[in-house]
């Protein structure tokens, strides 16, 4: 559930303002290779960490140079953003670690028990709770609520909205870049397209959630839920493993269908 709620949680912020980030499966990608490689040097946690934000966080300032400077279309330059970083951190693994494959990191105390996703884990309660009061307690949150359907109402207001949108596709960098270093830090190892469509799947479930940060920590423990339970069920039932591992992608497609159709009882 982690590397899927930070991702989540941080695409909430440019889905708010009108600006899908579907580059998140990149931004995952390009932290989980950046804190590896660090911690592979340095054996710093906190370092390895802050490398893999500000990676995601130089590949969205390329993404917002090419939306709001080339006038590139938002789902292209996503879909760029993402080709980008998968080959990226294949080239950079072969030129630093001379492997195209399976990157490990030497044993650390860090990876003992449950220590690191128990700070993971505080750390995402914080950052929950600080999104819910800049959201909805905040003049930023209400001026970047309404860079979606009001912009020309900021506008009038003398307030430029592409301010408000530049920053919240860095804001979902940032959070990206916490969600990848937990792939490969609570691996000990980075393995080439290691975020596995989690990205794609962060995208889901901030409509899940209703693009609200209590609403994606929901959806997000649901899909993990489906997910554990595959894992586990492959094992028991003589069922072709192609169907069970689908089984978290078909409770995803029920949930979209179901939020849907409430949505447009309420209309």
């Amino acid at each position: 559930m982690t590397p899927i709620f930070f991702a989540a949680l941080g695409g909430i912020f440019p889905a708010l303002a009108g600006m899908l980030n579907i580059a998140l499966e990149g931004l995952l990608l390009a932290g989980a290779f950046s804190s590896l490689a660090v911690f592979y040097f340095t054996g710093n946690v906190f370092a390895a960490v802050l490398a893999a934000i500000c990676a995601s966080l130089l590949l969205c300032a390329l993404h917002i140079f090419a939306l709001f400077n080339l006038r590139a279309n938002l789902f292209i330059s996503g879909l760029a953003v993402n080709l980008f970083s998968s080959g990226i951190c294949i080239v950079l693994s072969d030129k630093i670690f001379k492997t195209r494959g399976v990157v490990t990191a030497s044993y650390s105390e860090i990876f003992r028990g449950n220590s690191l996703l128990i700070w993971y884990l505080a750390v995402g309660a914080v950052f929950l709770l600080i999104s819910c009061l800049a959201l909805y307690k905040t003049p930023y949150g209400l001026r970047l609520r309404a860079c979606d359907k009001n912009s020309s109402s900021l506008v009038s207001l003398g307030i430029n909205p592409l301010h408000y949108q530049k920053t919240a596709i860095l804001i979902s960098g940032f959070f990206c870049g916490i969600g990848g270093s937990f792939l490969s830090l609570n691996l000990g190892a980075f393995v080439p397209g290691m975020s596995a469509g989690k990205g794609w799947i962060a995208l889901a479930v901030i409509f899940l959630g209703l693009r609200k940060p209590i609403g994606v920590l929901a959806a997000a423990f649901v899909f993990a839920l489906a997910e554990s339970f595959s894992n586990y069920a492959q094992g028991l039932w003589n069922i072709p493993a192609d169907f069970i591992l689908a089984f978290p992608y078909v409770c995803t497609l029920a949930a979209m269908i179901a939020v849907s159709v409430f949505e447009r009882k309420k209309i």
